[in-house]
């Protein structure tokens, strides 16, 4: 028997080809020439987009928070509305989610999209009561990655956008749309599309073109998303690889049964805290209506009548006996001062 390819779906019996039905696909041992040829047919559907060079590092970080899994345009026109319509960065860190998500409407999730932006800039906040990170520009590459790995809210789509964009590093970012592109293709394996690891990625692609790279892919990434279906999408990714259909397929259908898996298992979660919380409301109850009839048949609570009295087990204080005697009368006649009390004035005895 003779295969053609390594991990081809076709094998040939004494040449006559059959089809097979693998449970998985695994990764291509060619890996960077199948990233090269995406990068080519990349550039024959789409524009490289360069950020602005002068954007401060805050507002790469943001602009990638609403970028991920995103079309540019959205992006824009959320970036600018968001300096529109609010007065500075500490109002949007204090203003919530869903006002947030409302001028997001180009987004495809535009809850996470705000969350992601108000979170990382109350990390920012918390961090230093201020929201200037040019700082990270001056460090070590590895020591300011590090720090941006300890913004609360920064994903790695957005980490790997501002260090490409910001901080000058060779790091392309990849979104969830990206890694189904990269799964679909054949350069990711399962284990890896599901750790979200693109081993390899920029080795193959060299710095000088990272930046034009992560463009083109984040804009086939961002179509998937927005549509799953389209004819477009489909003829790109048949262009790189004929098979995706079937690993695409796969991969949705393993997607959506894990996804409405989590969801059963949190919306029982959610049924079972709110038994809990009205059984002890209940348990409340009753014990506090115990109580209550307990008093109403004239007597006090068991826990009132073993209850002793404040001042049980206190000595009491000796009485004054000083304080008991009459006021003592002086005799005004001069000299004489002397104080007399009043049980010595005894009455005179009959004659």
């Amino acid at each position: 028997m003779k295969t053609r390819g390594r991990f081809c779906n076709f094998v040939t019996i004494d040449s006559v080809p059959c089809s097979l039905s693998p449970v998985s696909f695994p990764m291509s041992t060619n890996r960077s020439a199948i990233i090269s040829k995406l990068y080519k047919v990349l550039k024959k559907h789409y524009k490289p987009i360069t950020p602005p060079a002068d954007r401060p590092a805050l507002e790469h970080l943001i602009y990638g928070c609403l970028l991920e899994n995103s079309r540019y345009e959205a992006a824009d026109e959320a970036f600018a509305k968001l300096k529109e319509l609010y007065f500075d960065w500490n109002e949007i860190r204090v203003t919530t989610v869903t006002e947030l998500a409302e001028g997001m409407g180009g987004i495809p999730d535009a809850s996470a999209s705000a969350q992601r932006v108000k979170r990382s800039l109350q990390s920012i906040f918390e961090g230093g009561y201020s929201f200037d990170i040019e700082s990270l520009k001056k460090q070590n590459l590895g020591k300011a990655e590090k720090d941006l790995e300890k913004v609360n809210g920064s994903t790695p789509f957005v980490r790997a956008y501002v260090t490409q964009n910001a901080l000058g590093g060779h790091s392309i970012p990849v979104s969830k749309g990206a890694i189904d592109v990269l799964h679909a293709v054949g350069i990711l394996s399962d284990n890896e599309a599901d750790k979200g690891q693109v081993p390899g990625l920029e080795r193959a692609i060299p710095k000088n073109k990272g930046v034009e790279f992560g463009s083109l892919l984040q804009q086939l990434a961002a179509d998937l998303v927005a549509s799953p279906g389209s004819s477009k999408v489909k003829a790109i990714l048949g262009e790189i690889d004929p098979d995706f259909k079937d690993r695409l397929t796969t991969r949705q259908v393993r997607l959506e049964a894990q996804a409405a898996a989590d969801a059963a298992a949190a919306k029982e979660a959610r049924h079972k805290a709110r038994v809990e919380a009205r059984a002890a409301a209940a348990a409340a109850e009753a014990e506090a209506k115990a109580k209550a009839q307990s008093r109403g048949r004239g007597g006090k609570s068991s826990s009132e009548k073993r209850s002793p009295p404040p001042d049980a087990g206190k000595a009491k204080p000796k009485e004054d006996l000083k304080s008991k005697l009459p006021t003592p009368i002086k005799k005004h006649n001069g000299d004489d001062t002397r104080r007399i009390a009043a049980k010595g004035l005894a009455k005179k005895k009959p004659r």
